[in-house]
């Protein structure tokens, strides 16, 4: 059996899989995402690392089997700053900060966006790690004078259970990874202003390595010393694969608190014309060597949910009832659903955009208000997928799935088949395949890509929201000019 651990943004998640993909013991921790003035976002690394911890002690106690390998997976982007002895140097930032928007906005502005896109195909945002970098330069200089390792949250946890320093190429892969050569890209790490700070970034582990974890580790965990620990992907390429995407033009969205689009491919496009965003990740070598991920990870999914039930006095569990209370098209509402202090990422970047409902009236009812929401996070997740260049089957996964009617506006916005795994521990699972083959212990990828369900589109409906994706779009463009001037 293979341990896989998703360590999220919000929540950390166990799952022992056996080799048919089946999840035997599940386990889960939440997380504290420190949400501070002027943007700052931020985590206790020794808070997450404990949470890791106790989800694997406590899976590893029901095993009724031997635990192969640790397969590890977990949010990307952000900063994880720490010294030469692993010791955090300062707090951890998230992939949701936003103290770095005048960084980025300036290198719009100034063309660095688009040079590091010209030599990489990805582009940037205010929680990814060059404009993180440069913001903390100019700012607080000091913190990378102490810094050794400017990592991620995987790498980090990886670094503490077995000694390793190191980093999965998917995690490096934004923002300044030669995704294909798996190496950096030199030229975008200068124009950016950090060729002094090129000794932070540790070069990307070989395919297939694999890490072993400490004496210390192990009694912690109650695993076996020496055991395997295999790091990676990240949570959205591993949710990827989990899903079951298997041919290039297969598409995988993730509603959880990110909302994430991606595609395969076996080609990487370094388009000069393109719009600078999103990214290229690279995937692990075995069985689809020379393949890689088109990602449109937009900033919020299911965070902006959680907003709209706050805003409302509602919880999850009344989701489905309040979105059969308010029919298609929130009876005029519409909302475009930017609520991250860091703005949008993808398919389009704008530090400055804000989210809005329209269409208001006195008569509006909270069920309305939520429909809207989840009507504009569908509409975002269309726009994301189309954009990433997706031509073949589609899948999705994440919290948001769960609920059976938002479920539905999705298929229906999407206007297609999904296919949605059965199996919740989509990361972990994605984690787990990885963990398998560099084992040398490869399982039927067709047994575990079959435990799916398949969703199908109501045709009225799709009709409905494909003018409603019209204008979606419309609103988008015309909501932009007052984001860059604001």
């Amino acid at each position: 059996m293979i341990l896989g651990v998703d360590i999220g943004t919000s929540v950390t998640k166990a799952f022992l899989l056996d080799r048919a993909g089946k999840a035997v013991v599940t386990h889960t921790k939440p997380s504290t995402l420190n949400v501070l003035e002027h943007g700052h976002v931020e985590q206790d690394f020794e808070e997450v690392l404990t949470s890791a911890v106790e989800v694997i002690r406590a899976t590893a106690a029901e095993a009724p089997a031997p635990v192969t390998a640790l397969a590890l997976t977990g949010q990307g982007d952000g900063l994880w700053l720490r010294d030469a002895d692993g010791v955090a140097v300062g707090p951890a930032i998230s992939w949701l900060d936003g103290r770095a928007n005048p960084t980025l906005e300036r290198w719009r502005a100034d063309g660095t966006v688009r040079a590091v896109h010209r030599l990489t195909g990805s582009g940037m945002f205010p929680g990814s790690a060059g404009p993180l970098l440069a913001h903390l330069a100019e700012h607080e200089p000091e913190r990378l004078e102490r810094a050794a390792v400017a990592g991620y949250c995987l790498d980090w946890v990886v670094q503490r259970l077995t000694g390793a320093v190191t980093v999965d190429a998917s995690d490096a892969s934004l923002p300044f990874l030669h995704v294909p050569s798996r190496s950096y890209a030199t030229a975008a790490i200068e124009a950016c202003g950090l060729g002094d700070h090129r000794r932070l970034l540790v070069d990307p582990a070989p395919r297939g390595t694999l890490f072993s974890l400490t004496r210390e580790a192990a009694a912690a965990l109650g695993l076996p010393s020496g055991l395997p620990v295999s790091a990676g992907p990240f949570d959205l390429p591993a949710c990827s694969l989990g899903a079951g995407v298997n041919a290039p033009g297969d598409g995988t969205i993730v509603v959880g608190t990110t909302l994430g689009a991606e595609v395969l491919t076996d080609r990487v496009d370094l388009d000069p014309d393109s719009e600078p965003a999103g990214m290229w990740i690279a995937l692990p070598s075995q069985p689809n060597d020379g393949q890689y991920l088109r990602a449109m990870p937009s900033m919020v999914g299911t965070a902006s949910l959680d907003w709209v039930l706050r805003m409302v006095g509602a919880n999850t569990d009344e989701l489905d009832a309040l979105l059969e209370a308010s029919p298609p098209g929130a009876n005029g509402v519409s909302a475009l659903s930017f609520l991250s202090p860091a703005g949008e990422r993808a398919p389009f970047v704008a530090p400055a955009a804000r989210g809005q409902f329209t269409g208001l009236r006195i008569d509006t009812t909270r069920a309305d208000l939520v429909r809207a929401l989840c009507e504009g996070l569908a509409y975002a997740a269309r726009h994301s997928i189309e954009a990433a260049g997706l031509t073949g089957e589609l899948s999705a996964c994440g919290g948001g799935m769960r609920s059976r009617a938002w479920r539905q506006i999705f298929v229906d916005v999407l206007g297609r088949e999904v296919h949605i795994p059965n199996e919740a521990g989509v990361g972990a699972r994605g984690a787990a395949l990885t963990a398998w083959d560099s084992v040398g212990e490869p399982v039927d990828r067709e047994i575990w890509r079959a435990d799916r369900t398949v969703i199908r589109p109501d045709e009225r409906a799709t009709t409905f929201y494909a003018s409603g994706f019209r204008h979606y779009l419309d609103s988008v463009e015309h909501a932009r000019p007052t984001w860059k001037e604001s």
